[in-house]
């Protein structure tokens, strides 16, 4: 029983051995190898990840490396144009008449502000800060660092403006503006130039005016440009080339950039600076004469002008209202307009000297050689007076221009004759621009000689009938005093390049009017425009002249058009005078136009106004004295 028991129980759990581990093993059996395959497919897909991911680490780091990372630095970079530095305007002596100094404009992105606040404010409530506490206290710090610029309530209009960005201030001093930035990193700076005339209206018209503009699309161009005068003509030589910088920018906002990450890619190139033949001192001499005469005169207005007598160089401009650069409201058109080179006038009697010359240089006649003038002329349809009533009288020729005499000067031209006289004309430079370098300049007018009518004559010898700027007429008797040849005035020397050199202007061109001799006999007979001799023998200017020196001019009255008649006025004219100094050894002349002055004694003669500038000349140049006083010559014989 026990053995058959055991053999039972044997068999049985054979049975059931047999069965688990055969059931064991093929469960075993087909459950590994569905987790191989579950793993292998695991391994694969790890496998082609690692590779793709390699493969993109290799691509960015290897080969988008230089394109991420200077897209990444232009996240965080901005590159800016540097103004260059404008070059200075200076007179003869280097006086500067304007020069730049540099500022900052601040500004500020309105759109970036508001959010930036609006989103401190929403995460820090507790802070109690938010726009409007950032923009009153901005507005507060700049008004208080720049109260000449601006004011507390000016900065909160700008500040909430409806727009996305706006300017605040101009022209801020670069350490005021690194003070305010510093508490207010919102604002931006841009650096900028201002231009400065320490003379404020001295050679003004001259100088002209520059300022910040902004108006070309290409922004390295935004600068410091000329508006009018030589800021304007010379702008090329002035304004430089400018640079071009890399900065931070603040979160990467354009508009928001940190002071002092500046790193310069190209340098900004300064501008020339430009020297005058201008004296400062004298400019400023002739302003104020000028001015003052000319409200002592009761005129509209006057121009006047010294040149050198051999060189042509202009040592002043004057006219007698002009404007402030520095001063806005002074900018009106009146004002800007530079009269001496701009606006020609009917001269008069100091027209006359081309008529003496031809006179003299055809040998028609000689200083001292009489003829018989009477009270009036008749030319074609036109009679012509002298200012002064009179019979028939014998005049020497000296004293036909001495005296100014009408009709004595119309008789000499008509020994002249239209042709020789015109031809004169125009080589004493009369209907053609000077080229003394200023913009806007005139050439004034001489009719052509096929519209002449029968009448022109009898007007064109005594300033009539044609037209010529302060700068032309000055021009005619430089011409005399420089021994027949005239020369081309000249206001600007030359300029200072930026690499120290020196490039003088171009040589001015010369044309010889006349021989030495005639121009020596012409510059002595006009000394006895300034004759103070006993009537008959007195010259119309005696009060131009100078004790100790020689003086040759001439003075003129030139009708002005009456603008309601249309017609030659009775009241309204032009009163000229040219003069030499001193008569026997030239070193200037003086051109002098007032512009319709009442009938005051001021307003009769300029010869008053040259006294005073001469006089201020000889000081200030320590003219030797002339080498005699001129001799007292007949000018009315009998």
């Amino acid at each position: 029983m026990a053995a058959g028991g055991g053999s039972r129980s044997r068999a049985a759990g054979s049975a059931r051995r047999t069965y688990a581990a055969g059931t064991r093993r093929a469960v075993a059996k087909r459950g590994n190898g569905g987790q191989r395959s579950r793993f292998s497919a695991v391994r694969i897909m790890l496998v082609v990840l690692m590779v793709v991911a390699g493969a993109k680490l290799v691509q960015v780091q290897w080969f988008e490396a230089p394109a991420l990372s200077a897209a990444a630095e232009r996240q965080r970079t901005l590159t800016i144009d540097i103004p260059a530095q404008r070059g200075s305007i200076v007179d003869r002596n280097g006086a500067k008449l304007a020069f730049s100094v540099e500022t900052r404009t601040l500004s500020v992105n309105l759109r970036a502000l508001h959010k930036t606040m609006d989103e401190y404010a929403k995460k820090y409530p507790d802070k109690g800060r938010n726009f409007e506490t950032e923009v009153t206290g901005a507005a507060k710090l700049i008004a208080q660092k720049v109260p000449h610029l601006t004011t507390e309530a000016e900065q909160l209009a700008l500040l909430h403006k409806q727009q996305s960005f706006t300017y605040l201030v101009d022209n801020v001093e670069p350490s005021v503006a690194d003070q305010i930035v510093k508490k207010y990193a919102w604002i931006s700076v841009e650096k900028r130039a201002k231009r400065e005339y320490p003379g404020d209206t001295l050679a003004s018209n001259i100088v002209g005016l520059s300022n910040w503009r902004m108006e070309d699309p290409d922004v390295s161009k935004h600068n410091l440009h000329g508006v009018i005068g030589l800021e304007k003509s010379r702008d090329a030589d002035l304004a430089g080339t400018p640079g071009r910088e890399i900065v931070n920018t603040q979160n990467g906002n354009d508009n928001l950039y940190l002071p002092g990450t500046e790193h310069v890619l190209t340098a900004a190139v300064p501008g020339s600076d430009l020297q005058l033949t201008i004296d400062s001192d004298l400019q400023f001499e002739l302003q104020r004469q000028l001015s003052d005469y000319v409200a002592k005169a009761g005129a509209k207005g006057g121009q006047a002008v010294i040149m050198d007598a051999k060189t042509s160089e202009v040592y002043a401009l004057a006219d007698a209202s002009t404007f402030n650069p520095n001063d806005p409201t002074t900018l009106k058109p009146d004002l800007l307009n530079n009269r001496p080179i701009t606006t020609p006038y009917e001269p008069g009697s100091v027209n006359k000297v081309v008529t003496a010359t031809a006179a003299i240089d055809d040998k028609v006649a000689t200083p001292t050689s009489t003829l018989q003038v009477p009270g009036s002329i008749k030319v074609a349809d036109r009679t012509v007076h002298d200012a002064w009533v009179h019979g028939t009288q014998t005049f020497t020729t000296t004293g036909v221009f001495a005296k100014s005499s009408n009709v004595g000067t119309l008789e000499l031209a008509q020994q002249v004759g239209p042709d020789r006289y015109l031809e004169l004309l125009k080589k004493f430079g009369i209907g053609q621009k000077t080229g003394i370098g200023l913009p806007g300049e005139s050439s004034g007018y001489v009719p052509p000689r096929k519209d002449w009518s029968a009448s022109t004559f009898g007007n064109l010898p005594i300033g009539q009938g044609l037209s010529m700027t302060v700068v032309q007429m000055a021009g005619m008797y430089q011409a005399i005093a420089n021994d027949g040849v005239r020369v081309e005035p000249r206001i600007v020397k030359g300029k200072k390049n930026p690499d120290g050199t020196v490039t003088p202007e171009a040589p001015p061109k010369t044309e010889r009017v006349v021989s030495p001799e005639t121009a020596k006999t012409v510059r002595d007979m006009l000394r006895a425009v300034v004759q103070n001799a006993k009537s008959p023998n007195a010259g119309t200017a005696p009060s131009a002249g100078l004790e100790g020196y020689q003086i040759s001019g001439k003075t003129g009255t030139g009708q002005q058009i009456d603008p309601r008649t249309k017609a030659y006025s009775s009241s309204l004219a032009n009163i000229t005078f040219a003069g030499i100094l001193p008569a026997d050894h030239p070193r200037f002349v003086v051109g002098i136009r007032l512009d319709a002055p009442d009938s005051t004694p001021a307003g009769h003669s300029a010869g008053p106004l040259f006294h005073s500038i001469a006089s201020y000349l000889s000081q200030r140049y320590q003219i030797p004295l002339s080498d005699g006083p001129s001799p007292v010559v007949p000018l009315v014989v009998g």
